[in-house]
């Protein structure tokens, strides 16, 4: 923990740590960190309302648990105790029908699918707790290496400094560019359209993947009726079957949920974002570190993207315990740190997600033999399916 209860003098800052970025993992972080000890100013402008859920694996919650951002998962969110994969593609080899229960592995669930409005109230709710901790609803403008300290100048016009720098601030960060981190982007021809359903009959807490040549099919658990539609699939489809509104989208629906639930409803509206995948060479460096999608991007296969940034949060965390502020050089040292902690686990849930969606887009047969040959030794296979389990889940 730091050892002192104001930011360090020799270096004029405002604060020890300063978070940029107001969404989920932002706020994760900026609780972490302060209560680690030190000082933390959190900038958080004020964004569009998040009508998305989160499916969160049980490491994840029980980081969350232990974090002391949430309490009982279940009075926030929906178990997910099964997962059920279809494939639908149609194709000369195919994968069978393969159902993974959590009960295999001893566990109540793989995780809980979390509404996210429902998750920043609580977050911000335990933030307010914190006397450390100052959140600003305001965002940053530019971002420079001082000769003492990082310097944030903010879009008021007024300045911030701290040594550590913690850039939670989303896939276009400006912490990252303007820190001079290297970045990776690729884009997809395909694109990821979310709402929430009401089916006629409910569907428990499994989750369903149907799988098709251009992508998943993929509905989670929301409550009762419920289920969180996640519909990958080239843009122009997408764009044409929401342009459709509900007349057009409906029959698509039932038709690529094999009718299995029977009647489906529209209950929030559809709405289609591009797809792409994002990665740095480095997590940190200089007093700064990336979390979160500042970090890294990737499709929404494999309930990944929260998950991961929430194990970057905890690693920042597990890295500034009994670090002493009053040591000249330690938020740099923080930051490398944080970077060797996290690169394995990057490079590996990168590489993971991304052969995953490149097999399910796949048309060689050789490619299409492997998948489909991986599907059968995990369905027949209880230690294989028990280690796919760990990896999925990001146990550590």
């Amino acid at each position: 923990m730091s050892d002192l209860p104001n930011p360090s003098a020799s270096t004029s800052a405002d604060a020890d740590a300063i978070v940029v970025g107001g969404g989920l993992v932002g706020l994760a972080a900026a609780i972490a960190v302060a209560k680690t000890g030190l000082q933390v100013i959190h900038l958080a402008p004020p964004g569009p309302v998040d009508n998305r859920t989160s499916a969160l694996m049980m490491p994840s919650v029980e980081f969350l648990r232990s974090a002391g951002l949430i309490d009982q998962p279940e009075v926030l969110g929906h178990r997910l105790s099964e997962i059920r994969i279809i494939d639908a593609t149609g194709r000369l080899i195919r994968a069978p029908e393969t159902l993974f229960e959590a009960r295999e592995s001893g566990l109540e669930a793989f995780g809980w699918n979390f509404a996210n409005q429902r998750l920043l109230a609580q977050f911000r709710e335990r933030a307010a707790q914190l006397p450390n901790l100052e959140t600003r609803p305001i965002g940053v403008a530019e971002f420079a290496y001082g000769p003492e300290a990082p310097e944030l100048t903010l879009t008021d016009g007024s300045r911030l400094r701290a040594p550590l720098i913690v850039g939670a601030d989303g896939k276009k960060s400006l912490i990252r560019s303007a820190a001079g981190f290297r970045a990776r982007e690729n884009g997809f021809t395909q694109a990821a359209l979310v709402c929430d359903l009401e089916l006629a009959r409910p569907i428990g807490g499994m989750s369903i993947e149907f799988h098709y040549p251009q992508g998943p099919f993929t509905l989670v658990p929301a409550g009762d009726n419920r289920a969180n539609l996640v519909w990958i699939d080239d843009r122009e489809v997408l764009r044409e079957a929401q342009a459709g509104g509900a007349e057009r989208l409906l029959p698509i629906f039932q038709a690529k949920s094999q009718r299995l639930f029977g009647a489906i409803s529209l209950a929030t509206p559809a709405h289609a974002f591009p797809l792409s995948t994002l990665s740095v060479e480095r997590a940190g460096e200089r007093g700064v570190v990336l979390v979160g999608e500042a970090a890294h991007a990737f499709p929404p296969i494999g309930a990944q993207g929260l998950n991961l940034g929430l194990r970057d949060v905890a690693d920042l965390a597990a890295v500034l315990q009994g670090v002493s502020t009053s040591k000249q050089g330690w938020a740099e040292a923080v930051s490398e740190a944080y970077s060797g902690r996290r690169a394995a686990d990057l490079a590996r849930t990168g590489g993971m997600v991304d052969a995953l969606f490149r097999s399910l887009l796949a048309d060689m047969l050789p490619v299409q033999a492997v998948r489909s040959a991986g599907l059968w030794a995990l369905k027949l296979l209880p230690g294989l399916r028990r280690q796919a389990f760990s990896l999925g889940m990001g146990i550590r």
